[in-house]
């Protein structure tokens, strides 16, 4: 079972990367932190639940929203306050069958979509650039949202779903009324992606710079689900699912549009493809690296193989209320599949923070 540790204390044998990485990732001014208010007296409180009970979600739905007819599951009440999660690369809705009805059993109605380019989530016109900048993404959200009739939610994710929380947050306030954001701050533009990594982070980005060249995108392709299933292995040492558990999620894979939105984001990331101009506007903002200001927990898998920046090198993106929970027990970059329990209970407390927040 993992647990949850308030600290900046990291494993012997990561305290060598992390010192390189913080070269590349902290910010002018690094924060001092100070202990972390952990008391929610009004959050509910998420019982324990080994990884891997739930198998599936009761049914995945479907819904049209802005450019996209978007698959996602739902549970809970539907008057309840309501939760969207957000998964990542190369991952899918799977990786919150445990956190939903956690959640949904507190009285929360959550909203769990396949992101563009995953699972049963499709472009509604053929002529729509398979674009996934980081605007373009959010956007997306936000018109899920709006089909739903959604007017603010708690949005919680990892990966490219904590990207788009933080970018929800710092675009859309109005509409996040909290995030958890696994990894932290990861807002970015392409200008700010062009200062050099020294070797180790840049190897730890590796397939970044493979998805940069035609070979790159064919190999992808062409051995999709040892190329993802590497990634996990990677990206989560200490994990040890099943076949059965990767092969749930790597159904989504075989979206017709998987490939060239996963091309698109890195490649954009890297300034190697262009974006959409009516996009350029947000895009404009979310450079400036503006300053999340709503309620925030953000956290990090003490066994996390991807690259991440130190808490303390984002921790002065937040200004609002503001948490970071370190979460120990051999737990990787898929964190809400790994820690179901620590991820749940950080969406309830951040809600409950917005709550005590807005009385």
């Amino acid at each position: 079972m993992s647990t949850i540790k308030m600290s900046e204390e990291l494993n012997p044998n990561r305290r060598r990367f992390l010192r390189n990485a913080t070269l590349a990732f902290a910010a002018a001014d690094l924060a001092t932190i100070g202990s972390a208010n952990t008391q929610s007296s009004k959050a509910a409180v998420v019982p324990p639940i080994k990884p891997g009970t739930n198998t599936s979600f009761a049914a995945v739905k479907q819904i049209n929203a802005g450019l996209l007819n978007v698959g996602y599951a739902e549970a809970g009440p539907a008057d309840g306050p309501a939760v969207v999660l957000l998964h990542g690369w190369p991952y899918d809705i799977y990786s919150f069958v445990d956190v939903a009805p956690l959640l949904a059993a507190a009285g929360y109605r959550v909203i769990v979509p396949y992101l563009r380019g995953y699972g049963t989530t499709r472009f509604l016109s053929s002529d729509t650039m398979r674009n996934a900048q980081q605007s373009a993404v959010a956007l997306d959200i936000v018109a899920l949202m709006d089909a739903l009739k959604i007017q603010t939610a708690t949005v919680a994710g990892f990966d490219w779903g904590a990207r788009t929380a933080d970018v929800m947050a710092t675009l859309w306030p109005e509409r996040c009324k909290a995030i958890v954001s696994v990894g932290g701050y990861l807002i970015s533009s392409p200008a700010g992606n062009q200062t050099p990594l020294p070797p180790e982070p840049a190897f730890l980005f590796w397939y970044q710079y493979y998805f940069a060249t035609p070979v790159g995108k064919a190999g992808y392709a062409k051995y999709l689900d040892q190329f993802n299933k590497f990634i996990w292995r990677q990206a989560s040492p200490k994990w040890n699912f099943d076949d059965a558990t990767y092969a749930r999620t790597a159904a989504s894979f075989n979206n017709p549009d998987h490939v060239d939105i996963v091309m698109h984001d890195y490649r954009w990331r890297l300034g190697l493809a262009d974006g959409e101009r009516k996009y350029n506007d947000l895009e404009k903002r979310l450079a400036a690296l503006p300053p999340v200001t709503v309620p925030t927990i953000t956290m990090e898998g003490d066994a996390n193989g991807a690259i991440h920046a130190p808490s303390a090198a984002y921790r002065n993106r937040f200004s609002g209320k503001y948490e970071y929970r370190l979460i120990t027990g051999g737990v990787g970059h898929n964190l809400p599949q790994e820690a179901p329990q620590a991820f749940a209970q950080a969406v309830a407390d951040v809600e409950g923070y917005s709550r005590r927040q807005s009385a």
